[in-house]
């Protein structure tokens, strides 16, 4: 398998994600990290879009994900995220985190972030 890696970070959106009602309430930003392994030597030897993926539709994508069904746990989002990065036959593998930056915390922290790797099956 190749090595080769399509990476979005720091994709925002605002969903109401989390098990505190105030959370499905008000919502708040979540930032997503994904990384795609797919070899992306056929895209480049012919220059063709078709032959990888189109990062700004993967982009959208995810918001939508994001952006709809809340669900309690951001380990959930995740996967869900994954789903929707493995949906193209072309990509391998894909690792995504899960950013909530305004998690409800009473203590001073920069940051909950979840991590998934999920490979086709």
């Amino acid at each position: 398998m190749s090595a080769d890696r399509i990476a979005l970070k720091g994709l925002r959106a605002r969903g109401r994600h989390g098990v505190l009602a105030a959370e499905r309430e008000l919502g708040q930003e979540f930032v997503v990290d994904a990384t795609l392994f797919l070899d992306t030597a056929p895209a480049a030897a012919g220059d063709d879009l078709t032959k990888t993926v189109h990062y700004g539709e993967l982009a959208q994508a995810l918001t939508e994900v994001v952006e709809g069904e809340p669900v309690d746990l951001i380990e959930t989002l995740a996967q869900r995220l994954a789903e929707v990065c493995l949906a193209s036959e072309l990509v391998h593998k894909v690792e995504v985190s899960v950013h909530k930056p305004a998690a409800p915390i009473p203590l001073p922290f920069d940051d909950v972030v979840v991590t998934i790797e999920r490979r086709r099956a």
